[in-house]
């Protein structure tokens, strides 16, 4: 399924996926902007296969509570719930 998602990504967002090596510290933008190129390189004229490092989780929620803090406790709930391909909005006690 990553593969599949990865190939739905702009190319220059799978180019940037093989140049950083994501939350590390990196030298210079000059570094970064470099190794950009050499992938660019490396895969011009052919499609950026998901690299070995990359992935990720696919997260569908079922409903999702938005809650905004009010005086006198009379806070502010908002539950949203999945249905069909919809929602529906429901307002919760505080």
């Amino acid at each position: 399924m990553a593969e599949a998602y990865f190939a739905t990504r702009p190319r220059d967002a799978q180019i940037a996926a093989w140049a950083s090596s994501q939350s590390r510290v990196v030298e210079t933008r000059e570094v970064l902007e470099d190794r950009v190129r050499r992938i660019e390189e490396r895969f011009a004229g052919v499609e950026v296969p998901k690299p070995p490092h990359w992935g990720g989780y696919r997260v569908v929620a079922e409903e999702v509570e938005f809650w905004q803090g009010r005086g006198g406790r009379l806070h502010d709930r908002l539950l949203y719930r999945r249905a069909g391909s919809g929602w529906t909005r429901s307002r919760l006690n505080p």
